[in-house]
C-alpha cells in the first residue's frame, strides 16, 4: 500500500484562508485568535514541504552530473526531462518564494498575535492578582468584621454566638489569607477574645446570682404561701371525710391530690425566674472545657450568699423572713439540681443545707433562751412547720428540724405546764367551795361537756332537773376548762410532727401528772390545810372524788383520740395524790370534828371523887350528840365519808373518856368516878343505836373491858394470862396500871379504914400489873 500522501496546499489557497481570519471581531469581546490555528499547522506544513524541496533540489543537483550522463545517452529524453526540470525547479522557485514571502507575512503576523497575546496573558495575571489581593482583603474584612462583631455580641449577651464565631474563624479552610500575618496574628489573638468571652459569661453569672439573692425571699415567701393554702385545704378535706384524718400534707394521698393543682414558684403571674444566665455560662464554660472552674465558683458563691441570710443575733421577730429566704434559697438550688445535670452534685446542696440548718436551730435556740411566754414557742413552731414541709416537698432531709421541733415542744411543755400551773393554783386558792349553781339547760349542757364523769353519773346528771345543784365547786369545772385547754395546746405544738408519737405522749403523760398532782392536788391540799369550815372541807372531799374519776376518764378519753392519730398510750398517775389528798381531806373532816369536841370536853366539869354516883348523863353530851348528828349529817359527802366521820368522832370521844380514867392530868378518882363516866357511854351508845349507828359503839369496849376489871375487883383473873386472853384481851395493862393508881391515890387520901385498905390493894394491883407487862404503853 502506497505511502498517504501528505495535503498539498497552495499559495493560493493559504492566501483565501488569511483573507477569511479576523483577529479582531468589532462586535465580539474575546479574540478570534482560535482560527490561526490551522493556518499556522498548513503553514508549518507547507514549510515542511519547502524543506522537502530544498533537500529534493540538492538531490536533483547532486544528480546533474549523472543526469548529464544519462543525458548524453538519452539526450533528447534529457532535454525533455531537463525542460520538465526546469519548468519545476522555475515553478520551484516560485513556490519558495511564495512560501518565503508567506512565511515572513505570517511570521509578522505571528509576531503581533504573540505580542498582543503576552500583552492579553500580562493583563489577565495582573487581573487574577487583583482579583486575588481584592479576594483577600475581602476576607480580611469578613474576618475583622467577625472579630469586630464577637465585642458587640459580648456587649449584647450573645455570648454563645460569640464564641461559635471565633470557632468559625478558627476553623476556616485554608486560603491564601491563612498565611498572611493578620490572619495569623488574629489566630493568636483568639485565646484573648475567648477570655473576654468567659469574664463576660462570668460577670453575667455573678449579676444573676444578685439578681437571684434579691428575689430568694419572694420565691420562699410564695412558697410558704403555697403550702399554707395546701395545708388548709387538706386540714378542711381531712375534716369532711374521715378516711383521710391520719393522712398529713405530704402523705401519699395528699400528694397525689395536690400534684393535680400543683403551683410552680419559679413561674407564676406574681413572679419568673429567669435561669437562661445561669444555663448560658454553663453551655459556655462547657464550651471551654472549663465547666468545673465555673462549679467552684458558683459554689463558692452560694455559699457565701447562705452565710450571709441568718443574722447574729437573730431576732425572732425576723424569723419569718429568715425562714422564707432559706426557703426560696434551697428551691433554686433544687431546680439547678435538677435542670443542670451534673452541673450540680446532691452532696453540695446537702452540705449548703446541712450547715444553714445547724446554724439556723443554734440561732433559734439563742433567741428563745430568754423566752417564758409558750406562745412563742408557738409561733417559733408554727412558721419552723411550715419551713419543714415546704422543703420537705423539694426532697431536702428534715430530720434535724424534727428533732430540733420535738427539743422545743420540750421546753414549750414545760412553760405551758408553768404557765397553766399559776391559773391552776389561782383556781384553787379563789374558790368558794360552794356547790357550782346552773338554771338553764344551755348552761348545764356546756358545763357537762367541759367536764370528766364517769357514764352513770354524766346520765343522772343530764336527766336532774332545773335548777340544779352541781355536786362539784368552781374550781372543778375551771380546772376541767384549763386541762383540755392544756391538751388542745400541747398537741396544737406537735400537729404536723409525724415522729416521735410515743415520746410527745409520754411527755403528755408527765405534763399532766406534774400540773394535776404537783399544782393542784397540792393547791387543794394547801387549801384544805386553812380551811376549817367542815362544809367547804366537804364540799373539797367531793372535788377531790371527781378530780379522781376525772384522771381516768381523760386517760381514757385521751388514748381514744391518740390511737386515731396513731398515737401511743397515755396513763396517769395523779389519781394516787388525789387519792392521798382525798385522805386528808377526810383527815382533815375528822380533825375539825375533833376540835369541836374538844371544846365540848372542855365545858364538861366532872367529879371525880364524888360521894355517889349520878343517875343521868353529864350535861354537855346532850349538845355534843346534837351537834356531831347535826353537822355530819348535812355534810354532802358519801354515806361511806359520813360513816368515816362518825366513826372517827366516836372514837375520838371514847379516847377522851378513857384519858379522863388513864391520863395524868387526873391524878385521882374513886369507884363513882368510874360509874359516872360508864352512864355517859351508855347514853352515847343509846344515841348512836337510835340514829341508826349502833356499829359504832363498839369502840366503847376498850372501856367497858377496863373499868369492868376494876369495878368488878378481878385484878386477880386479869393476872391469869389464859384468863386476860380469853376476857381481857382488849384491856391494855399501862392504862389499867394508871387507873389502879388513881384509885389508890383515892383510897390512900381517904382517913376511914376500909378506904384506906382499899387503896393499898389498889396500889399493890397496880404494881402487880406493871411487873407482868413492864414494855407495855398506855
Amino acid at each position: 500500500m502506497p505511502p498517504r500522501r501528505r495535503p498539498q496546499f497552495t499559495q493560493e489557497n493559504i492566501d483565501q484562508q488569511l483573507q477569511q481570519i479576523h483577529l479582531l471581531d468589532q462586535s465580539s469581546s474575546s479574540e478570534n485568535l482560535e482560527q490561526l490555528g490551522p493556518i499556522i499547522k498548513q503553514i508549518h506544513t507547507n514549510r515542511q514541504q519547502d524543506a522537502y524541496l530544498r533537500t529534493l533540489q540538492s538531490l536533483i543537483e547532486s544528480k546533474d552530473a549523472e543526469i548529464e550522463t544519462i543525458c548524453g545517452d538519452n539526450y533528447q529524453d534529457f532535454i525533455s526531462s531537463v525542460s520538465t526540470l526546469f519548468t519545476v525547479k522555475s515553478y520551484t522557485n516560485n513556490l519558495r518564494d511564495k512560501i518565503t514571502s508567506l512565511d515572513a507575512s505570517v511570521s509578522q503576523v505571528g509576531r503581533g498575535l504573540a505580542e498582543k497575546k503576552r500583552a492579553l496573558l500580562q493583563s489577565k495575571k495582573t487581573a487574577a492578582n487583583l482579583d486575588e489581593a481584592i479576594d483577600n482583603l475581602q476576607a480580611s474584612l469578613r474576618v475583622l468584621d467577625v472579630v469586630d462583631r464577637v465585642g458587640e455580641m459580648v456587649k449584647e449577651g450573645k455570648y454563645w454566638s460569640a464564641l461559635r464565631s471565633l470557632e468559625d474563624i478558627q476553623s476556616m479552610p485554608p486560603t491564601s489569607l491563612s498565611q498572611t500575618p493578620l490572619f495569623q496574628h488574629l489566630l493568636t489573638s483568639l485565646p484573648s477574645l475567648r477570655g473576654q468571652i468567659k469574664d463576660a459569661v462570668t460577670a453575667s453569672t455573678k449579676q444573676w446570682l444578685l439578681e437571684i439573692r434579691n428575689i430568694t425571699g419572694q420565691v420562699g415567701k410564695l412558697a410558704l404561701e403555697a403550702m399554707e393554702y395546701r395545708t388548709k385545704r387538706w386540714r378542711a378535706r381531712r375534716e369532711k371525710d374521715p378516711m383521710l384524718r391520719l393522712s398529713r400534707v405530704g402523705s401519699a394521698v395528699e400528694t397525689v391530690t395536690y400534684e393535680k393543682t400543683e403551683y410552680n414558684v419559679l413561674e407564676n403571674e406574681n413572679l419568673k425566674v429567669d435561669f437562661k444566665p445561669l444555663y448560658q455560662s454553663i453551655h459556655i464554660y462547657t464550651t471551654l472545657d472549663s465547666l468545673d472552674e465555673l462549679r467552684k465558683s458558683y459554689q463558692a458563691d452560694r455559699k457565701a450568699q447562705s452565710d450571709l441570710i441568718l443574722p447574729v443575733p437573730l431576732s425572732l421577730a425576723s424569723l419569718p423572713a429568715i425562714t422564707e429566704e432559706i426557703t426560696g434559697f434551697f428551691i433554686i438550688e433544687a431546680h439547678v439540681l435538677n435542670t443542670t445535670a451534673s452541673f450540680r452534685s446532691e452532696r453540695e446542696i446537702e452540705e449548703l443545707w446541712e450547715a444553714l440548718v445547724a446554724r439556723l436551730t443554734n440561732a433559734v435556740e439563742y433567741a428563745l433562751k430568754n423566752e417564758s411566754d409558750p406562745e412563742g414557742y408557738l409561733r417559733v413552731k408554727e412558721n419552723l412547720m411550715a419551713f419543714i414541709m415546704t422543703l420537705e416537698s423539694y426532697a431536702y432531709s428534715t430530720q434535724t428540724m424534727h428533732t430540733f421541733i420535738l427539743l422545743l415542744f420540750e421546753k414549750y411543755a414545760l412553760l405551758l405546764e408553768r404557765q397553766f400551773s399559776k391559773r391552776f393554783m389561782e383556781i384553787i386558792l379563789q374558790d368558794d367551795h360552794i356547790a357550782m349553781h346552773v338554771d338553764s339547760a344551755a348552761e348545764k349542757e356546756g358545763v357537762l361537756k367541759v367536764v370528766w364523769l364517769n357514764k352513770a353519773e354524766q346520765e343522772e346528771l343530764a336527766k336532774a332537773p332545773l335548777p340544779l345543784n352541781l355536786p362539784w365547786s368552781q374550781s372543778f369545772y375551771l380546772c376541767s376548762q384549763d386541762i383540755r385547754s392544756f391538751v388542745q395546746r400541747f398537741y396544737q405544738f406537735i400537729e404536723g410532727v409525724s415522729q416521735h408519737h410515743r415520746n410527745v405522749d409520754e411527755l403528755l403523760s408527765k405534763s399532766l401528772d406534774a400540773i394535776l398532782s404537783n399544782h393542784v392536788s397540792e393547791s387543794i391540799g394547801q387549801r384544805l390545810a386553812k380551811t376549817s369550815t367542815l362544809t367547804q372541807v366537804a364540799q373539797i372531799v367531793t372535788n377531790l372524788e371527781h378530780f379522781e374519776v376525772a384522771c381516768s376518764e381523760l386517760e381514757r378519753s385521751l388514748t381514744s383520740l391518740r390511737s386515731t392519730q396513731r398515737g401511743g398510750t397515755i396513763r396517769l398517775t395523779a389519781a394516787t395524790s388525789f387519792g392521798a389528798t382525798l385522805t386528808r381531806a377526810l383527815a382533815r373532816i375528822n380533825g375539825l370534828i375533833t376540835s369541836k369536841l374538844d371544846d365540848f370536853f372542855e365545858l364538861s366539869e366532872y367529879d371525880w371523887t364524888p360521894k355517889r354516883r349520878e343517875a343521868a348523863p353529864s350535861m354537855y353530851l346532850y349538845e355534843l350528840v346534837n351537834w356531831l348528828t347535826t353537822v355530819v349529817d348535812s355534810l354532802v359527802i358519801k354515806e361511806t365519808y359520813k360513816d368515816e366521820a362518825y366513826r372517827g368522832a366516836v372514837a375520838y370521844i371514847a379516847q377522851c373518856l378513857m384519858n379522863f380514867l388513864t391520863d395524868r392530868n387526873v391524878p385521882m378518882m374513886n369507884d363513882n368516878a368510874i360509874s359516872n363516866i360508864l352512864i355517859d357511854v351508855d347514853f352515847l351508845e343509846d344515841q348512836f343505836k337510835t340514829s341508826g349507828r349502833g356499829h359504832l359503839t363498839a369502840v366503847f369496849s376498850e372501856l367497858r373491858s377496863t373499868t369492868s376489871v376494876v369495878l368488878s375487883d378481878t385484878v386477880s383473873e386479869y393476872l391469869i394470862p389464859a384468863v386476860r386472853q380469853a376476857s381481857y384481851n382488849n384491856v391494855k395493862p399501862k392504862r389499867l396500871q394508871a387507873l389502879l393508881e388513881k384509885l389508890a391515890k383515892y383510897g390512900g387520901s381517904c382517913r376511914d379504914s376500909p378506904s384506906r385498905e382499899k387503896g393499898e390493894k389498889r396500889r399493890k394491883e397496880a404494881e402487880a400489873v406493871g411487873r407482868l407487862f413492864p414494855g407495855e404503853s398506855r
